[in-house]
């Protein structure tokens, strides 16, 4: 196991930066960004430190939100346990699995993770607002076709797993012969 030093700490908060600014370059197209991608990726590549970015996401979110709203924006509280299920699905792929079938779970994953991220957003509403069950199905259904974009789009940006997969298991593969260079000069 790696410890987590000072650079998987810069990295993991480059990853947690990179995870935010995917979110924000796509907000002209509701519910569709690069996160769910990031965290498949970075799951299969980091497994368990992978929980690092995505919690470092959303304390930028938080942060961010609050500050924009003068301290009065509550609407992130889920992303503390919305984003780390797809985090928990991805890693319940076997790190043997073959990359075609860690590829396609992760698409399964993260489309079904867009599908019902109104639904898992729902509890937080229902407290938040006082919903009765009546208001909550109501809020759930308005937001059904947005929740269909959202798994459309998560799919199709899954398509960009295993390039980003491969590329930075390289950049891993090369910075660990470096690390064992070094030590041995």
């Amino acid at each position: 196991m790696k410890k987590i030093n000072v650079f998987n700490m810069v990295l993991y908060t480059m990853f947690g930066v990179m995870l935010y600014l995917s979110d924000i370059i796509f907000e002209m197209i509701p519910n569709v960004h690069g996160v769910a991608l990031l965290i498949c990726v970075l799951s299969l590549v980091y497994r368990w430190r992978a929980i690092i970015p995505i919690l470092i996401y959303v304390m930028i979110t938080a942060v961010t939100s609050l500050v924009i709203s003068a301290g009065y924006s509550l609407w992130w509280i889920p992303y503390i346990y919305i984003f780390p299920i797809l985090w928990l699905l991805v890693m319940l792929i076997p790190k043997k699995a073959n990359i075609k079938l860690k590829v396609a779970l992760c698409m399964i994953f993260s489309g079904l993770h867009g599908l019902l991220f109104g639904l898992m957003y729902l509890p937080f509403q229902i407290i938040m607002y006082n919903l009765n069950l009546e208001m909550a199905l109501a809020w759930l259904s308005a937001g059904a076709v947005f929740d269909i974009i959202h798994m459309v789009g998560n799919i199709a940006l899954c398509t960009l797993i295993y390039p980003l997969y491969k590329t930075l298991i390289r950049l891993e593969g090369s910075r660990q012969v470096k690390l064992n260079n070094a030590k041995n000069e």
